[in-house]
This record gives C-alpha cells, structure tokens and sequence, in this order.
C-alpha cells in the first residue's frame, strides 16, 4: 500500500479521497490555492502544501505546480479526484515520468476513451451498442450535411473533448445544419481548445443511464451496476439515483457482461463510468465514458456497500480486483443523491460568500459530503456544488421520504443555495412516479410558470 498520497483537487471530493487514505492508513498531502487557505481538505490533510493564486489555471490546473509539490513532499501517488486534472492524460504521463503513480487509467487509455470519436469506434468493435452516427470527426458542414441525410433528422453536433453541454448543437432539418455546426465549432474551440465535432442520431427523450466499473491491473473488470442520471438541467446533472427504475436485471447483465469484455479489449484499469442513453423503447446506447470517479458515486456506494475511493486506492496499489470487491455485487435498497450549489434556486446565478448558518440533516440512511462549515467563505473561482446530500432506503419510497426530510432539515444562510428547488422537484407528481428523461426539467419549469400565470397565491416564494 502507499505511503503517502497527494490530492489534486479541492471541495468535498479532496476531503473524501482524505477520508478513505485515512482508514487505509495512508498520509495524505493537500493542495490548495490562496483562496482555500482555510479549506477543510487543508486542516484535515496530514500535510499541505499552496500551489498558486485563486484561479483554478493558476493553481489546481497548473501541472507543473501539482508535480512540483508531489516532489516536494515525496509522495507515491496522486489521486486527481473529478474534473481539473482527472482526465488530463498528459498529466498521467507527467506522473509516470516523475515516477508518481497516478491513481487512475493508463494515459494511454485516458486520451483513447476522451476523445469521445475514438472512443465510440473503440467501443463499436467491442460490440457496445452505439446510436448511428458519423464514422469519426466531421471534416466540414458539407460532410456534416451528408452524414445528417444518411442518419435522417434529428441529429445532434457533438464535441470530441469536453463535456457539460458546450459545443453540442440539436439539428432538425439541413438547413439548421450550417449555422449550427459553425456555433457547435466555435464554442467547443472557446472552451476546450479543440473545435473538432462529430454526429449522432438524436433521441428526443432519452433518460441517462450510467454503469459503474472497476478494473485491476490484473486483467480482471467488475461491474457495479447502474444510475439514473436523467433529472439535468442545461446537461449538467441535479438529482441521481441507483438503481434505475427502468433496467431490469436480466439488461443489468447483459450490459455488464458487454462492458467488462471491451474494457478487457482496451486495457482499461481503476474506476470509470460508462454513460447510455436509453430510448423510448428501453434500448441503451453508449455516448462517453468517463476515466475517473464520478460525482454521484456515493449513490452506487450506498446500495452495494462498496467504498469507491478506497477501491481505487486499492487497485492502483496493485491489488486483485477479488481481493477488493466481492463478486458477485448485491444491489440493496435504493439511494439518491441531490447536488446542493451554492446558486439561485430560480435565477441559477451563482452565489458566492459567506455561510452564516449551516445544519447538516442526519439520522438513519443519511450522508452529506461536504467541505463547507459555518462561518466558511464559499470563494468565487469554482464550481458551484457546496455538498451532495445522499439517502438510502429499502426501496424508492422510502429514499424518497427520507430525502424530502433531509432536505427540510438541511439549513443554509448567508448564500443562496438550490435546495429549495430540490424540494419543488421532489413534490413534484411526475418525479414521484419515475415518469422522467432528460427533457424533464424543462417540462417542470413549464408546469412551475404555468402555476405562476394563474396566481401568485398558487406559487409560494423560494425561500
């Protein structure tokens, strides 16, 4: 096992790899820019070390930094959490050069399964189902125009790098296409540095479903089964929940069973996701798969009893998969994580500044990953989630109600957060009854402003 593990993050998720290296018995080293000097993940990290001004560019992006203050404290291994430098292949290889194992893929395989052309091909000779779409990266709008004739409309511009939204465009006839191909490249150039698109078939209400894996480096892959992650607003994920309503047992593992072979094929190793669509008639599709933990792995965690973090840990360190994770997983129960950003709950502006009064809910079947406290300065320069509040329950039900009283009790002053929306979401009867996609946010909103028009008196204020 290692010895000493540097953190290459911040928030919650810095603060839960801390957590699992302490019961592994592990010293941990924190990063943190000037303006996380007072972090949680600072005071509870055995060692901690500044790595540069606010900005995320300037400090947790800043490789050199990173590896610099790796170096320094002599550590065996970096665990880059999710997002920053999670899924920066060239980070994994400055950490193999630097001989500093990075606890994740191969980089090799990181840049395979990032380039999301690439790892759609890859994923297609593995025999994963993929939607019909273009063979690789679109050379221009003319080609564009041929693959969107030969798939038929609707189709959707997708980026090859990045994620959360940009860079994706929605075509539903030819002459949509140009216009919207030159905004889809020029957008993903902006905000990932490659403009490069490729086309997919569009389904128009689709739900997100997303399988959990793990792979040693032993050759040797498990999967964990799934989440419903189809509860989003603008692509960027609110409320996650496992297992879904809508896979049966028997699809359960069949896609397991499909997925362990092409990760085999690939030589994929730690944790990753594996993210479908599923149509109206309950057919999955692969669209990404992601190479780190995710967000919402506490929801997979609460219903197989397997600690994540502490697996990846494990694995990089060179342990058997057997050894780690009991095969076969049991799916107990069910679990829903609600993200909590530090936003307004209607205007979805950010909310930066000082908490003045903070109650975390407790109680049977009830965590809260966080790393805010009260009196703690929620800076400007960051991602907005502040905590997941994550319940378990014998069933749906009963998650439900647990998680609507949680919510009551999860008290937040000083800034604007969205738990109140996740209270509206949850009185909401098309929610309670399973019936959404990715398109429901959308309809709730309409059923929100819907209620407005008729009567103030029928909408109460946010609180």
């Amino acid at each position: 096992m290692f010895g000493k593990v540097l953190i290459a993050n911040r928030g919650e998720i810095a603060l839960r790899v801390i957590s699992a290296c302490k019961e592994l018995g592990i010293r941990t080293v924190a990063v943190y820019s000037e303006a996380d000097r007072n972090a949680l993940h600072v005071r509870f990290a055995d060692e901690a070390i500044c790595i540069g001004p606010p900005r995320s560019a300037d400090s947790y992006l800043h490789v050199p930094a990173v590896i610099a203050a790796a170096e320094i404290a002599d550590v065996d291994a970096i665990h880059p959490g999710y997002g920053l430098l999670s899924e920066n292949a060239n980070f994994a290889e400055v950490c193999r050069d630097s001989n500093i194992k990075f606890i994740g893929p191969p980089p090799e395989v990181t840049r395979m399964m990032g380039e999301k052309s690439m790892a759609r091909q890859t994923m297609k000779k593995a025999k994963v189902p993929i939607l019909p779409g273009s063979d690789g990266i679109l050379a221009d709008e003319h080609e564009a125009l041929e693959w969107g004739k030969s798939i038929g409309y609707p189709v959707i511009l997708k980026a090859v790098a990045g994620g959360g939204g940009r860079g994706m465009r929605i075509v539903r006839a030819a002459a949509e296409l140009p216009g919207l191909f030159h905004a889809a490249h020029t957008e993903a150039a902006n905000a990932f540095g490659n403009g490069d698109l490729y086309m997919e078939k569009f389904i128009e209400r689709p739900r997100h479903i997303e399988f959990q894996v793990l792979a040693d480096e032993h050759g040797q892959v498990l999967s964990l089964g799934e989440r419903e992650c189809s509860i989003q607003r603008r692509h960027q994920k609110l409320i996650e929940e496992a297992p879904s309503l809508q896979v049966t047992p028997k699809l359960r593992e069949e896609i397991g069973r499909t997925i362990r072979k092409s990760l085999l094929d690939v030589g994929y190793q730690n944790a990753g996701t594996i993210e479908f669509l599923m149509d109206e008639d309950g057919k999955l599709y692969f669209i990404e798969m992601n190479t780190r933990i995710q967000v919402e792995h506490p929801v997979t965690e609460m219903v197989t009893g397997v600690d994540l973090v502490k697996a990846q840990l494990r694995i990089a360190a060179g342990e058997k998969l057997a050894a780690v994770v009991p095969d076969p997983v049991v799916i107990r129960g069910h679990a829903i994580e609600c993200r909590i950003n530090a936003e307004h709950p209607e205007k979805f502006t950010p909310s930066a500044g000082k908490i003045t009064a903070w109650n975390l809910p407790g109680g049977n079947g009830v965590r809260v990953d966080t790393a805010q406290y009260a009196e703690g300065v929620v800076p400007p320069y960051y991602d907005s989630l502040i905590a997941k509040l994550i319940v378990h329950g014998k069933d749906r039900p009963e998650a439900m109600a647990r998680m609507e009283r949680a919510l009551e009790m999860f008290v937040v002053e000083g800034i604007y957060t969205t738990v109140p929306l996740h209270r509206r979401i949850f009185a909401d009867p098309e929610f309670r009854r399973g019936e959404f996609d990715t398109k429901f946010m959308e309809r709730f909103f309409e059923r929100e402003q819907a209620r407005r028009d008729e009567g103030p008196h029928l909408f109460p204020a946010s609180e």
